[in-house]
């Protein structure tokens, strides 16, 4: 009986206030029932007998409804006291349990739905989840995360597990299968990828992809580009979840050896969420937590891929270059660490020291200054190589000496600072000059010199002689000098990481680097700062078109199944060749032992 035939039949009820043992035969007219008494009574007598249907067409319309409420007000408590954890539970055991009734009718979206109203309900609330735990959700959920039915279900029961870790009243629950957990949120963090290529997206043939996995992720809308869009975002998820279910263990500080295993960290340094997901800190959230801890930090500071991801990170226009920056810092003020990673992330960190505030970070220049120069002039410098004492000097006179000195200037007399800036201005326009008609060295040298000579204070002015200086080192392909450059003039710019022309010309050397991801974002933050009138340059288009194509969440898994399947085709090809050749010689053999 459906939602409208049915009005009747509420109306009975109401006649007869609602007699012992009997319920309405839909649950969206439970949900209108304005009464709140008959309401609670027949929600809870709904919830309790919802697992007992064999054959229900309206049970994932139900349950779809259900996860609609809790998502829409998930801090609401009425359905959590009527029961809907323990009937979520006893759904989900039924279908990891009863094959037969998983595929009778539409139930087979019932364990999805199921995991995903736990999830939803849990996400805010403590008290909720320590509901949820009472009621036994933790057992079939970790099913479903092993893998018991497929990709699918297994993002929702990770999504729940993590909502239940990450507080302390749960936390314990979930941690009491710690190992298990830990290894499998590797090990989906890693695999998850794969996976959702090989069963959904390489599978091109829509009869062949699984019907109820693509009325999950579309709503029955669209074809099959919307299909792949869908199930781009739902991997990304996954891979998240994960990674934020590892967080949990890792603010603990438990399991932190495990998870610091060294292929991990290799493949932790590249997920990152992509664009579909780009509200999580995905792999570098993981990572600074790591860094908070002493046992984390010695393991993060072996990994050589992990530092160089970081230094990146740190030096581009991402969300979270603040967390890279975090990261580097936590290292370098551990001297166990320290001299592991100074010699690599020197040289980008030295880039950052102008920087004024990032992400309600305060004076992170000066921070990130102090840092470098902890042991500066003591004994412990002479650890360093030359080229690291150089910068290490270069920053000790910039930030500090020179600093003080201008200080002392300015305020003695102001007119130094406007005989500064003419004079400044003299050697830039002699600059442009040389630039113009193609003497970029000179113009190289000029810059330099106009960068010595204008005061610290005049940041706009500093800012756009690097901006000009980075610009000539691409010319001249010095692509890590045009990087730095556009990076100082980056920090000096307001707000940070706003001046067009230096992200620009960044983002192309990025792009001459392979490193795609700074070099999209860079390009993203130009073309959002500034005003085309609605008309994005042809030259600009092409760079995120092209960078984007690369960073695909897809791309690394096509290309490895590609090569696979070529190197396939050659070794078929040269096994072809040798049987021929292997003919020809027989033949040859045969006739030359008729010949004698």
């Amino acid at each position: 009986m459906d939602h409208f035939s049915c009005r009747s039949t509420n109306k009975m009820a109401k006649m007869t206030h609602v007699v012992v043992g009997f319920r309405p035969c839909c649950f969206f007219c439970v949900m209108e029932e304005k009464d709140s008494c008959v309401r609670k009574a027949w929600l809870e007598l709904s919830l309790r007998d919802m697992h007992m249907t064999r054959e229900d067409t309206e049970l994932a319309l139900t349950l779809s409804f259900i996860w609609r409420v809790a998502m829409a007000d998930p801090e609401n408590p009425e359905l959590p006291s009527l029961g809907v954890f323990e009937c979520m539970t006893k759904l989900l055991k039924k279908g990891l349990e009863d094959v037969e009734w998983v595929m009778t009718g539409q139930n087979v979206y019932a364990p999805y739905y199921a995991a995903h109203i736990i999830g939803s309900y849990t996400m805010k609330n403590p008290e909720l989840a320590a509901k949820a735990v009472e009621s036994g959700v933790i057992a079939p959920l970790l099913e479903l995360m092993r893998g018991k039915m497929s990709w699918v279900e297994q993002r929702v029961a990770v999504r729940a597990l993590g909502h239940l870790a990450s507080y302390e009243r749960t936390f314990e629950a979930v941690a009491a299968y710690e190992d298990e957990v830990v290894r499998l949120a590797m090990e989906i963090a890693t695999t998850c990828v794969d996976v959702v290529y090989e069963e959904f997206v390489s599978v091109q043939e829509r009869e062949r992809r699984v019907r109820y996995h693509i009325d999950l992720l579309t709503r029955g809308l669209g074809g099959l580009e919307m299909e792949d869009q869908k199930a781009e975002e739902w991997a990304s998820q996954l891979q998240c979840w994960s990674l934020h279910l590892l967080n949990c263990f890792a603010y603990k500080k438990k399991s932190i050896s495990f998870i610091c295993n060294q292929t991990f960290l290799k493949e932790l340094s590249k997920m990152w969420g992509k664009l579909v997901n780009h509200t999580s800190p995905a792999g570098i959230g993981l990572i600074r937590i790591l860094c908070y801890s002493k046992q984390g930090r010695g393991h993060v500071s072996e990994s050589r891929e992990m530092i160089l991801s970081l230094c990146n990170l740190s030096r581009s226009s991402d969300d979270w270059q603040y967390m890279g920056i975090d990261c580097l810092l936590l290292l370098l003020k551990d001297q166990e660490t320290r001299y592991k990673v100074l010699e690599t992330s020197l040289f980008y960190l030295v880039d950052l020291v102008e920087l004024k505030a990032l992400s309600n970070r305060p004076n992170l220049g000066d921070i990130i200054t102090r840092v470098l120069l902890m042991d500066y002039n003591t004994k412990r410098g002479c650890v360093y190589t030359n080229k690291a004492q150089k910068a290490m000097n270069d920053i000790w006179k910039t930030k500090v000496e020179r600093r003080k000195r201008e200080r002392k200037l300015m305020s003695d007399n102001q007119e130094n600072l406007t005989e500064s800036s003419v004079v400044v201005n003299l050697i830039k326009q002699q600059a442009n000059q040389l630039l113009c008609v193609g003497n970029i060295e000179g113009a190289i040298k000029c810059y330099k010199e106009a960068i010595d000579l204008c005061p610290l204070k005049l940041r706009r002015k500093r800012m756009s002689l690097y901006s000009f200086r980075g610009e000539c080192y691409l010319l001249l392909g010095y692509v890590d000098a045009a990087i730095s450059d556009c990076t100082r003039a980056l920090c000096l710019s307001e707000p940070v990481n706003s001046h067009g022309k230096s992200l620009w010309t960044r983002s192309r050397a990025y792009e001459i680097k392979g490193l795609s991801r700074e070099s999209l974002m860079d390009c993203i933050m130009f073309v959002n700062g500034r005003c085309f009138h609605g008309k994005i340059p042809y030259y600009a288009v092409q760079m995120i078109s092209k960078q984007m194509e690369a960073l695909w969440l897809f791309e690394e898994v096509r290309a490895t199944r590609l090569r696979r399947v070529m190197l396939k085709e050659k070794n078929h090809g040269i096994f072809y060749f040798l049987c021929i050749y292997a003919c020809l010689r027989s033949q040859k053999n045969q006739e030359r032992r008729r010949k004698e």
